[in-house]
Formats: structure tokens, sequence, C-alpha cells
């Protein structure tokens, strides 16, 4: 028997692509390496067998700690703040595509919350002309195209997240009064996408709705 000091298993990492992610131990975005191992039983510190591959792991180029590649399925603080600010977008646009572009008050409102997400440079004219083209297309559509890009983000947000993007629809919905039955409908499947309980998505339309009578 070799004894155990002279025997071992070693693996030989190799880079296989980088990128950016966010490194948990960092607590922010960083550089990373992909690595792919191969395990070798060495004697004497001489590779002698071959013993399979390693599981891939995601190596921090700044702290050198390694997590699953699992890890690569978190968003950048980068890449959410851009996930939330087209989801903000699309929200404004297709409440207002419900029926809120006759109102002034619910285009400054929605044109807010689009320059507040992250498109300072964002004119009423343009978001008009914007929402133009989804009013071209059916409310089903609408909310289809809306529910695909918010869905994106549902997974990274905290429950009191998600329902803050569905109360600023409902604002938006209801600075010209009563929600129509297409802004309901709208804010509905938006409520499905954040994956938020009928019931829950219901009591906090009601709830916005009161606070706004």
């Amino acid at each position: 028997m070799v004894h155990s000091r002279l025997a071992g298993v070693r693996t030989v990492w190799r880079v296989t692509d980088d990128g950016d992610f966010f490194c948990v131990d960092c607590g922010g975005d960083r550089r990373y390496q992909r690595l792919e191992g191969r395990r070798r039983l060495t004697v004497l510190a001489v590779p002698v067998l071959r013993r399979g591959a390693a599981e891939p792991v995601v190596e921090c180029v700044s702290c050198r700690a390694r997590f699953p590649e699992r890890a690569l399925a978190q968003p950048t603080t980068t890449r959410l703040a851009t996930l939330l600010r087209e989801a903000v977008h699309s929200v404004a646009l297709g409440v207002l595509a419900a029926g809120g572009t006759e109102s002034e008050p619910a285009r400054r409102l929605a044109l807010d919350a689009v320059r507040d997400a992250g498109f300072p440079d964002c004119s009423e004219e343009r978001l008009l002309t914007l929402q133009a083209t989804l009013a071209a297309r059916s409310l089903s559509l609408v909310a289809t195209e809306i529910g695909e890009t918010v869905s994106v983000l549902t997974p990274h947000l905290s429950t009191p997240g998600r329902e803050s993007l569905l109360l600023r629809g409902a604002r938006i919905a209801l600075a010209d009064g009563p929600y129509r039955e297409a802004e309901r409908r709208m804010l509905t499947a938006l409520g499905e996408a954040l994956w938020l309980p009928s019931a829950d998505t219901e009591r906090l339309l009601e709830a916005a709705a009161t606070a706004s009578s």
C-alpha cells in the first residue's frame, strides 16, 4: 500500500471562458474565469492515472473564490438595472396602450416612471410614438409581450419588488380615474408575469385605487 502522503489525487485546471458575474463573496460585479479540470492520481507528485473530469467551476478573478456554474445565473448589478429599466418602460407603455394616452396626468406619470427607471432623456413625444406602435396591436398581444419582458426580471426580485412594479402600473392607470376594463386586464396579466397570486394582485390593485380616491 502506498503511503497516503506519497499518493493523492490532483486536479489540473484550465480556463475555458471568462466574463463578468456577480460575486457573492465580494458583494459586487467582478470578472470571472470558467475552469474545467481533469483529476489525476499522483504518486510522489507524478501523475500516473486519469481519474476523470472534475465539475467545472467559476473562479472570481478578484478574490479567487470558486463557485458552481449556477453562480452565472445571477445577473450582474449592471444587467439587473437594465432588466428593471426595460420592465418599467414596458409596463408604462402597456398601461398607456390600455387607455391612458388621452390623459395628461397619466402621460406625465408614465414619463416620470420611465425617466426614473433609467431613461432620463425620454421625451413625451418619444413615449407616445412607442405607445402608438403598441396600440396598433391587440391588447392581448401587448400584454403577452410585456409579460415576456417582465418575466426575465421576476426571478431576481423579492416579493416587495414585484409588488412595487405592479403598483407603478396601477398608479399610471388610476391617474385619469378608476381602472378601465382594459387597464385592469393589463395589470392582471402583469401580476401573473410577476408571479403574484391572483388574490395578492387584486388586493394591491384595490389598495392603489383606494389611495388614489
